[in-house]
């Protein structure tokens, strides 16, 4: 039996404003490439990659990624033949998307009377830059793959913390939205739609609703699959200084919550603490002292902490971004690694049931504080708020025959007390 072709390992690249994301993520693509791995670095702006590295003059007409309208056409990189850059195209990405669903109700439109709109008057929403690089991560795993996927791995140039967290969790949000609004269970009476109609006197959903709903479901079903892989790891770049503690808090908090894993946390333009020069002398200084209170926070995670020096200057070249990805990450080949399947639920529960009379749900949640932490058991969900990011989260089947009788975080893990209620529980 043929068995079927890996997915190629993602790495998600975040951190502060300032800190060099985009520096980070373009060494360490550089550096994997020159070590024969098949490397793809996917950024929202061409522009701030076209500064670090040498881009061909005339991108690709043609190959692996030229039928997504999400990334227009990727680019070589003199010096780097396993390296491509893909930029995210929002605008192209908003329009095609807008004709395609005024294609689809182009119906309901003729019976409004409404004209459609013309391409070019097209300009893209707020939040459209969010779907385009959704959209982008998607097809890069997907689009012009045959039998073998043309990347063994792909750098992602995300936005700061915050931005990353909340665009990471659209596709499972959007999802329950969808789930909301036309049910499952509902659709079966599409049939029965013109007479239902007639009985309630209300217009029921046209078809197209349900196939638009149907199609967006699988679409970000699509990048969901690829952001909860196994092979989907995030990596946090930070400058020690005042904001790293917090950003890197909210970092672990958010990553957490929604079951991402946090590979590497990089210190980034770190200074020398014996300089001659009294003034960078105690700027070093100050950073050694964060740096010592990071790697605390790292191996209590058990996550790898990598210190970069500060250049004096951005790196420009693959030959001085390589250099600076030596002691980033450890790309994996794609043969050692173990993409390919969905990633473990961080959730686990505890049945202790016979010995203390409830179950104990827990979810790992480094970083938060009570004071930012909240929850609350909606039908068979629990609503849950950490460090100013929300989670809703469908509750097992055994616990929505429970009810919530406490909950408390203590050394960075939140555990929930569920007591079985009489009228459901079996006896």
């Amino acid at each position: 039996m043929t068995r079927a072709p890996r997915p190629p390992r993602t790495l998600l690249v975040t951190g502060h404003g300032g800190a060099g994301r985009t520096t980070v993520a373009a060494a360490t693509a550089v550096a994997a490439a020159r070590d024969g791995v098949r490397t793809v670095l996917l950024t929202g702006d061409r522009a701030d990659v076209a500064a670090l590295l040498p881009l061909s003059a005339a991108p690709e007409a043609a190959g692996p990624l030229s039928g997504s309208p999400a990334l227009g056409r990727p680019s070589a990189v003199d010096g780097v033949p396993e390296l491509r850059v893909a930029a995210v195209d929002t605008a192209a990405s908003y329009r095609a998307a807008t004709l395609d669903l005024q294609q689809r109700i182009g119906t309901l439109l003729d019976m409004l009377g409404a004209a459609p709109l013309d391409p070019e008057e097209l300009t893209e929403v707020p939040g459209a830059d969010a779907l385009a690089l959704l959209r982008a991560l998607r097809d890069v795993h997907t689009v012009g793959h045959d039998d073998r996927p043309p990347w063994d791995l792909v750098v992602v140039d995300l936005p700061p913390v915050r931005d990353a967290v909340a665009l990471l969790a659209l596709p499972e949000q959007l999802r329950r939205y969808l789930r909301r609004l036309l049910p499952a269970d509902r659709q079966a009476a599409r049939a029965l739609r013109p007479v239902l109609a007639q009985l309630a006197g209300v217009p029921m959903p046209a078809e197209w609703a349900y196939e638009a709903a149907a199609r967006a479901d699988r679409e970000l079903s699509a990048v969901q699959s690829v952001i909860e892989d196994t092979g989907t790891t995030v990596a946090v770049v930070v400058e020690p200084g005042p904001h790293a503690e917090r950003v890197l808090r909210d970092a672990r908090t958010g990553l957490a919550l929604f079951g991402h894993r946090l590979e590497a946390v990089v210190a980034n333009r770190l200074l020398p603490a014996d300089s001659a020069d009294p003034f960078l002398a105690g700027l070093g200084a100050r950073q050694q002292d964060r740096l010592k209170a990071m790697a605390e926070t790292c191996a209590a995670d058990a996550v790898a902490l990598r210190e970069l020096p500060h250049l004096g200057a951005e790196p420009r070249g693959p030959a001085e971004l390589a250099a600076l990805a030596v002691d980033t990450f450890e790309h994996r080949s794609p043969q050692a690694g173990v993409s390919g399947s969905r990633a473990a639920d961080p959730w686990t529960v505890d049945d202790r049931l016979a010995a203390e009379g409830h179950v104990v749900w827990s979810l790992p949640l480094p970083g938060a504080s009570r004071e930012g932490l909240d929850l609350v058991r909606r039908g068979d969900e629990l609503v849950l708020d950490a460090g100013g990011f929300r989670r809703i989260v469908p509750l097992p089947s055994a616990l929505r025959r429970c009810t919530v009788s406490g909950a408390a975080l203590r050394d960075g893990v939140l555990r929930v007390r569920f007591t079985p209620d009489p009228a459901l529980w079996p006896n």
